[in-house]
């Protein structure tokens, strides 16, 4: 999955209406209508801000105003085919007084967030998660070695009856990790509540 590096914006001209895209780096549906409303006021008079959204769990998709189909979703099918996440694609119009049919609009809008992509600087986004579990003190110092061999993070230690230990890996390694703990303990790990976040 890849993600935009910094906020990025890109603009075409098809006949006589201004297509502004702009791609924004995004983790959540809230940062993402913060976004959106600075956009809005960035271009006031600007006829329509139609949007699509991909970030972990949200998604969405938004026409405003245009004929229903033919502005939010082709965004979002552009954002979708380019294996794209945590991020927002706004695509200002300032009408042109030419109107360009349903297959007009959803090409106009499709082109003008492929090119702007074509010219955005795009990142691998590795979604890490947290991982909170609890261990025998006897097996302590092994369970650490072999989360440092996974590539896991230690990122606290609170010692009570059981050692309780929060460690963060990228998401595609957990089930190993959890895997090789298991093994390493013969099933004595009791795991815990797990966190995700973005990078």
């Amino acid at each position: 999955m890849l993600t935009p590096t910094r906020a990025f914006e890109h603009e075409i001209e098809i006949r006589k209406s201004r297509f502004i895209a702009c791609i924004e780096p995004v983790d959540s549906r809230r940062a993402a209508m913060v976004a959106l409303a600075a956009i809005r006021e960035r271009w006031p008079a600007a006829t329509h801000y139609c949007w699509a959204l991909l970030a972990g769990a949200d998604s969405g998709a938004h026409d405003d105003g245009e004929p229903g189909g033919t502005a939010g979703r082709p965004i979002l099918n552009v954002l979708q085919h380019k294996q794209l996440g945590n991020v927002l694609a706004v695509v200002v119009r300032y009408f042109g007084g030419v109107k360009l049919g349903a297959g007009g609009l959803v090409r106009a809008y499709s082109q003008a967030v492929s090119e702007a992509l074509a010219h955005a600087e795009l990142v691998e986004c590795v979604v890490r998660v947290q991982q909170r579990f609890s261990c025998e003190h006897a097996q302590e110092s092994r369970v650490r070695r072999a989360c440092e061999a996974q590539g896991a993070r230690i990122d606290a230690v609170d010692y009570a009856e059981r050692p309780l230990l929060t460690v963060s890996l990228a998401q595609a390694a957990l089930p190993a990790l959890r895997e090789r703990l298991d093994d390493l303990t013969q099933g004595r790990i009791t795991w815990l509540e797990e966190m995700t976040e973005h990078q």
